[in-house]
């Protein structure tokens, strides 16, 4: 069993062109010594250059990635190399984790090296990029389902759904990494099935953390009915 864990439409990219300008970004980059462009944008430094951004509701909250990142990589089922964890950017953009690469604790550590990546865009190494968006990384994955995890999807029982992927050779689960909205109608059509697993909504390291938890349960339960 292999389940790649999708953090899509992730609010992870630099400061954008038209933003360069603004004080609150030239402050960040001169007291940083980078240049604007150079900055990861993040709304708690940049909230007033972001006002006028096309759907900034979505954007600039890289601790919720890399707060889903800590999530799952801490896990028995990534540290066992049945997970493999994709970040794709609102860009489409593609960042590959190596197996049982582990991101920094510390998101000071984890914002520096974003901006390296994002600016850099290695094609090897503990993390990989490359531009595709949801549905060329789908067909590169070809996974036997394709599920998303969203408020608007169709209620299912988390464990319910946990068992299904636990049974599956090849799946891709989706979970939006951005803090308000929803996918994009062009991610949505590349699902099997959008599901929703609480009756709330949930923050996405939360339904991240419990989600591969309940694959793990699924595949141990598997195992040991091979065993028996």
């Amino acid at each position: 069993m292999v389940l790649n864990l999708i953090i899509a439409e992730a609010a992870l990219e630099l400061v954008p062109d038209e933003l360069a300008r603004h004080p609150s970004v030239r402050n960040d980059a001169r007291r940083r010594e980078l240049a604007p462009t150079e900055l990861l944008l993040d709304r708690s430094t940049h909230h007033s250059a972001m006002l006028k951004l096309h759907e900034n509701y979505k954007r600039g909250r890289p601790d919720l990635v890399h707060l889903t990142l800590l999530s799952v990589t801490s896990t028995p089922l990534y540290q066992s190399g049945r997970l493999g964890v994709y970040i794709h950017t609102r860009n489409n953009l593609v960042l590959e984790f190596r197996e049982k690469t582990r991101p920094p604790k510390s998101y000071f550590r984890f914002r520096d090296l974003m901006q390296k990546v994002l600016k850099e865009r290695p094609s090897s190494g503990l993390i990989r990029v490359r531009s595709a968006s949801i549905p060329e990384l789908l067909r590169q994955l070809s996974p036997d389902l394709t599920v998303g995890l969203s408020v608007q999807g169709k209620p299912v029982a988390l464990e319910n759904l946990a068992r299904q992927v636990a049974a599956s050779k090849n799946t891709a689960v989706l979970i939006g990494g951005f803090p308000k909205g929803h996918f994009t109608p062009e991610t949505t059509k590349s699902l099997d099935l959008l599901a929703r697993v609480d009756v709330n909504p949930l923050d996405a390291h939360v339904v991240a953390a419990r989600f591969v938890y309940e694959v793990e349960k699924g595949v141990d339960g598997k195992t040991d009915g091979n065993q028996r």
